[in-house]
């Protein structure tokens, strides 16, 4: 059963069958994904992080399926109705779909006419009937009245329809004949309820909506099926039902005589009341499944490039969450994002204190040696941003604008109130606004991925679904970059390969009460950390300034012992090995290829040599947004500004261009060329260059070509 599986993931994800078995193996073994992708790629054929997710999930889909099969199998042998026959073609079954097909017809039911027929005795009736070979049926009901539960000949033909009626719902062929006509032909529509056309307005492009199902996109029918939720739309899908008829009249109906006429009758019942009803829900589950794909893997996408964000590094960063009312929040972080001071200013209206607001950011620059700034892109971010700019500070420092997404969410949580017990949210939501800067990753870990603002819909998909498509991708981005064990946060080393919250805790504990970690073997002294753990996190876990500088590098302690050998070859010790490029270059990579260790590793061990722990993020960019730009009625058709990607969906991009609204790139807008994927032209925090086409002062809407 083990090899058919992996025979169809193979077949399936057009993956070798020697990479999935191998990959299955690692992952029964206990191999965390980001292990695997990493440091088994002679096993696994070189596949990627996502490449194993794959496989991993298609596994366990087979393998709940053989459980089901299981279940199936015993409901039906307790039945007395099990077969060889039935088993056999039961365990050959590999689609959940044609399984349950296959169970329906054994399926303990509910009170239905058809069971209720049945408990009547009419079963007979109904098998004279669908065989379609006797006339005279009334004359032969007759046998099955009885005066009181079928009380004349109408009343037991009809009992014997709904047994009729019901065995062709549950007729495979024709299912399948439904199903085909749903799969090409079914056309979704949305219609307004009636009385709530102005309270649902955020609806009215869906108000008489019609489109053939397998051409509509996800984002529209996640938006119908929340319109529906929220009671302002009505949904259907449709298909032509007399064609469909004349189908199963094909299948079930075998002449004209009067039998054959029940049976058409029998036939329409089964269509309208219980065919279609199935069928449609079906069909408007699996459609919502794959828009939930499509959505999950855009936000999954956004997210990614999010935690990706270009850091500025360790520098001494003062952060400002602007605001108006109640003054702008101010704090000081040292090089590791510790919180030094905190304060208030009020640069804006209605205070409009100017002067005691410069006069605090002279000294706190000067005082906590800052090295650049970050603002915040809340209420009042522009008006803060062009008063800093006009402050002269004794050195250059530069003014980054960062998403406040979410930092609320991270202030007046948990993990925010154990670091600053003391200190109120407005200043937590600062610090966290300065972190991000410094480490968008490290920062963004501590707060719910659905919270960071970066998705489309989020709340309609499938959550669970969600919840493990967004942890998989922070786990892949965190041991993408590796981190740093003696300042990383227990949120994250939470999400480092083989860790998890209790041993990210012990981490932290070990490092506060014995100093900072002095090699990675030092790690094994945790409490909790076996030996198989270790293997598994060891190489994301860098150790900076270690005596042994492989410690601070992605080359996993499993091949220290290689290195050393390559070093010893050469006539030099490791760290020469990794300082001296023309060291590197007398390595013959062929000579150290075994049974274990094949090309792939020790390529990346030579990448890993020319740049030890290499962060794969790119640097951060200060963006000038247009300065004479400050209100949504200064935009004309026709101008040209500066804008930063904050989101991407299926439909388009939106794009920060220095206002309070977001304006929209649709995906025909965003290149001269046809474009499918918007995520394939544009990423989050990309710089752009756009022209405004269009804006909608009554509805605060932007529109937006990169077409320029």
């Amino acid at each position: 059963m083990q090899n058919k599986i992996a025979e169809l993931i193979s077949k399936e994800l057009n993956i070798g069958l020697n990479s999935v078995s191998n990959t299955v193996k690692l992952l029964d073994d206990g191999a965390t994904i980001p292990f695997i992708s990493r440091y088994r790629k002679e096993a696994t054929g070189n596949l990627d992080d996502e490449s194993v997710q794959s496989v991993e999930a298609r596994l366990r889909y087979y393998r709940e399926l053989e459980k089901r099969k299981g279940t199936i199998l015993k409901t039906i042998e307790s039945q007395g109705k099990l077969s060889e026959e039935l088993t056999a073609k039961i365990l050959a079954c590999w689609d959940s779909t044609e399984l349950e097909d296959m169970y329906l017809p054994y399926k303990p039911k509910r009170k239905t006419r058809a069971e209720a027929a049945r408990q009547l005795g009419l079963e007979p009736l109904a098998k004279i009937i669908m065989s379609q070979r006797s006339d005279n049926i009334v004359e032969r009901a007759e046998q099955w009245v009885n005066g009181e539960s079928v009380p004349d000949a109408e009343s037991a033909i009809a009992g014997a329809q709904d047994i009729i009626a019901e065995w062709i719902s549950e007729n495979n062929a024709v299912r399948n004949s439904v199903r085909r006509m749903f799969r090409h032909e079914a056309v979704i529509s949305s219609h307004y309820v009636k009385g709530k056309e102005i309270e649902g307005r955020n609806y009215e492009n869906y108000y008489e909506f019609s489109r053939p199902l397998r051409h509509i996109q996800s984002h529209q029918l996640l938006a119908i099926r929340r319109g529906e939720k929220e009671g302002f739309l009505k949904v259907s899908i449709d298909i032509d039902n007399e064609r469909a008829l004349d189908n199963i009249g094909r299948i079930v109906v075998k002449g004209r005589g009067e039998a054959s006429q029940l049976v058409e009758e029998a036939a329409q019942d089964s269509y309208k009341r219980l065919l279609k009803p199935q069928i449609e829900s079906e069909f408007a589950a699996s459609s919502k499944e794959r828009a939930d794909e499509e959505a999950i893997n855009t936000f999954a996408s956004n997210v990614r490039q999010l935690l990706f964000a270009a850091p500025l590094g360790q520098k001494r960063v003062l952060a400002i969450d602007p605001g108006q009312r109640t003054g702008c929040k101010v704090v000081c972080l040292d090089e590791h994002g510790d919180l030094l001071c905190n304060d208030v200013i009020y640069p804006t209206a209605p205070h409009y204190d100017t002067d005691g607001a410069r006069s605090k950011l002279l000294y706190l620059t000067e005082a906590y040696k800052i090295q650049a700034i970050a603002l915040g892109n809340g209420t009042a971010s522009r008006e803060t941003e062009r008063f800093l700019k006009k402050i002269r500070f004794r050195t250059a420092i530069d003014v980054y604008v960062v998403s406040e997404n979410g930092a609320s969410v991270y202030s007046a949580s948990k993990i925010a109130r154990e670091e600053f017990p003391d200190k109120d949210v407005t200043v937590r939501g600062a610090v966290s606004i300065g972190r991000r800067l410094i480490d968008p990753l490290a920062e963004l870990v501590k707060i719910d991925p659905k919270s960071i603002g970066v998705g489309q819909y989020q709340h309609d998909v499938d959550q669970t679904r969600l919840r493990e498509a967004l942890e998989f991708t922070v786990e892949s981005c965190v041991n993408s970059v590796g981190v740093n064990v003696n300042t990383a946060s227990k949120e994250l080393l939470t999400y480092v390969s083989g860790l998890g919250p209790v041993l990210a805790q012990n981490i932290v504990n070990y490092r506060g009460e014995n100093g900072a970690f002095k090699s990675r073997s030092e790690l094994m002294k945790v409490p909790k950390m076996g030996a198989k753990t270790f293997t598994m996190s060891a190489g994301f876990l860098r150790v900076p300034g270690a005596e042994n500088p492989l410690d601070n590098s992605a080359v996993h302690p499993e091949r220290y012992a290689l290195v050393e050998r390559m070093a010893r070859d050469c006539g030099c010790s490791v760290k020469e090995l990794i300082s001296d490029a023309s060291a590197r270059e007398r390595v013959e990579l062929k000579r150290y290829v075994s049974a274990d260790v094949g090309m792939p590793t020790l390529t990346d061990i030579m990448a890993e040599m020319e740049k030890p722990g290499r962060d794969p993020r790119n640097t951060v960019e200060v963006l000038e947004f247009d300065d004479n730009i400050r209100d949504i009625k200064d935009l004309r058709e026709g101008m040209e500004l500066n804008g930063i990607v904050t989101n991407v969906a299926q439909f388009g991009a939106f794009v920060d261009i220095g206002l309070h609204e977001n304006g929209l790139v649709h995906i025909s807008q965003l290149s001269k060329e046809r474009v499918r994927n918007a995520g394939k032209v544009v990423k989050i925090g990309q710089h752009v260059r756009v022209r405004v086409i269009g804006v909608d002062l009554e509805r605060k809407r932007i529109s937006l070509s990169m077409r320029l």
